[in-house]
């Protein structure tokens, strides 16, 4: 019988650095962990670790033409995995760190794996210091899928309720508490034309301003 993974209780606004450390070790040796974003639970995996990223199909049941987003650090670290036209820039310093995903024109520092027919990638900044933190701590960027009862597909924002539903299939989870029941606002940038994919957390009456 697989091990129930480890729960790690932490502050979100002030991680204590050695239990950020001790995730980013996880990750760099290939697990899979569960951890609080600005919206809900997400699952990851380190963006170059094509088993992990494997194993996360699998936990969520996707097929490959599911596209994962995943979290860089900041704008510059976003410059290396996608183009980032002028247009893109300046709106991705407006919505970013936030509750979005920005689906840009992908780098080839992309994993091919994440890239299928599309060469489009969904990148997200949290506005998060676990995020930040665990994502500079790792030195690379990390998947970010939501957390989902694999029975239900209902999206999962209680971490003992991430820990019976996963448990068994991660090899960490990060405890933030209690978190929102709203995914990000999923924004496409291509072609320097702005596209709601979906509508989430991050309002979209920002995007009336320009």
């Amino acid at each position: 019988m697989a091990k129930a993974a480890q729960l790690l209780v932490i502050e979100p606004g002030r991680p204590n650095p050695r239990q950020i450390q001790q995730a980013a070790e996880v990750l760099d040796r290939g697990g899979v962990i569960a951890y609080p974003t600005d919206t809900v639970y997400g699952i990851g995996c380190d963006l170059h670790n094509r088993k992990a990223i494997d194993r996360i199909y699998r936990i969520k049941g996707l097929d490959r033409g599911h596209r994962l987003s995943f979290i860089c650090a900041d704008l510059s670290n976003i410059s290396e995995y996608a183009q980032v036209s002028d247009f893109c820039y300046r709106w991705l310093k407006r919505l970013l760190p936030g509750p979005y995903t920005c689906v840009l024109p992908a780098s080839r520092a992309v994993p091919k794996i994440l890239l299928e027919k599309r060469r489009e990638v969904g990148i997200r900044v949290p506005d998060s210091q676990a995020c930040m933190e665990l994502t500079r701590a790792l030195g690379r960027p990390i998947i970010s899928t939501s957390a989902t009862d694999p029975a239900t597909g209902e999206i999962l924002i209680d971490p003992d309720f991430v820990k019976n539903a996963l448990g068994k299939q991660l090899d960490l989870i990060l405890d933030g508490g209690l978190l929102t029941n709203e995914p990000s606002t999923v924004l496409s940038l291509i072609d320097d034309e702005i596209e709601v994919l979906r509508e989430g957390k991050g309002p979209t009456d920002i995007l009336l301003g320009d």
